[in-house]
């Protein structure tokens, strides 16, 4: 074929020539690569749970009195999704997914299924570790959660409605959601779509690293679309490690319950917006009691880091080991408070 030879563009003289504009990003066109490096560590749940429910027949409970079981137990089964987190068979789930079931099976990638126990679980989290004996086990690669950015890519991985290995594929939506679902959450919003079943299952980014384990989304009876929740890899990796040296999450407590402070009490104190955390309780014979804590304190700080709200003082806190000393500054109306409170297991 003929080569076509085109004149150089002239430029007349004292006219600048233009600067080249800058190439544009490659375009992605697949995260086949991502999706094949992590897909294989991403198992498929089914458990056996007992549900229990009401068994109201008042005819039979008037002529069988307190001997009529009015609560009766059924065995239901539970769709989910797990991660493979290590060679020896460890695999990280959500606690709704294996919660009071009586038996769970997993099934791996290759199409391998086996009998899986419950290593520990941690409702306050909606973590759960089980453990599967099988040999050569595909692990998961662990990314960094601390490292995401509004608008990264991410691709859930799991087990939706049985279908296995199903992938779908959005961005990072928010970081650091709390949305009421667990007593210790930070989550991860995304647009990728996770449905029923694929709770516990991975949400990985375009390097193929688990970023987070999906764990809810936001009704469709709400008239929402595309908003999940997903576990961040950093807080998932810190009660891991917790459940297989304890058995459990230990974590640290005052022995107090708060609620953030108002504006109209902020300016009758003169802090800012914000900011404090308000005792509304104090456990008796609790460390905040034995330290002289009282209803009505508002903790300012916590080991000289301010406190924004009642959820960062109860996270502060509870990530301290039991025995240590925790540094407790705030106000008691006017008066300055400055106390030293020794943590226990919470």
């Amino acid at each position: 074929m003929p080569i076509i030879a085109t004149a150089a563009p002239t430029v007349a003289p004292g006219i600048p020539v233009a600067a080249p504009l800058p190439l544009a990003a490659p375009v992605v066109r697949s995260y086949a690569d991502a999706v094949a490096k992590s897909a294989s560590a991403v198992v498929n749940i089914y458990a056996d749970v007992v549900v229990a429910q009401r068994n109201r027949q008042p005819e039979l409970e008037s002529f069988f009195g307190d001997r009529w079981p009015s609560v009766q137990q059924r065995v239901e089964s539970s769709l989910g999704s797990g991660v493979l987190w290590d060679a020896q068979g460890h695999v990280v789930t959500n606690n709704h997914v294996i919660d009071n079931a009586r038996k769970i099976n997993l099934q791996l990638a290759d199409g391998r299924i086996a009998d899986a126990q419950v290593v520990g679980k941690d409702p306050e989290s909606d973590l759960a570790v089980l453990r599967v004996k099988l040999d050569k086990l595909p692990v998961m690669s662990l990314g960094r959660s601390d490292k995401l950015r509004v608008g990264d890519v991410a691709l859930a991985i799991g087990n939706p409605y049985g279908l296995q290995q199903s992938v779908t594929h959005g961005i990072v939506s928010y970081i650091g959601r709390e949305m009421g679902l667990s007593i210790f959450e930070s989550y991860i919003q995304t647009d990728a779509a996770i449905n029923p079943g694929s709770s516990g299952g991975a949400l990985i980014n375009a390097e193929g690293e688990l970023i987070g384990i999906n764990t809810a989304i936001l009704g469709q009876n709400a008239g929402a679309e595309g908003i999940g929740f997903a576990i961040p890899v950093d807080m998932v990796r810190g009660i891991v490690e917790q459940i297989l040296k304890y058995g459990h999450v230990r974590r640290g407590w005052l022995g107090v319950n708060s609620l953030g402070v108002s504006p109209e009490r902020a300016r009758e104190l003169g802090i800012g917006d914000n900011v404090g955390a308000e005792l509304i309780e104090v456990y008796a014979d609790s460390p905040a009691a034995r330290a002289g804590l009282k209803v009505g304190d508002v903790i300012l700080a916590l080991n000289g880091v301010t406190m924004h709200d009642q959820r960062e003082a109860m996270s502060h806190v509870a990530a301290l080991a039991p025995g240590r000393l925790l540094r407790v500054q705030g106000r008691r109306g006017k008066e300055v408070i400055d106390v030293r409170v020794k943590v226990e297991e919470r």
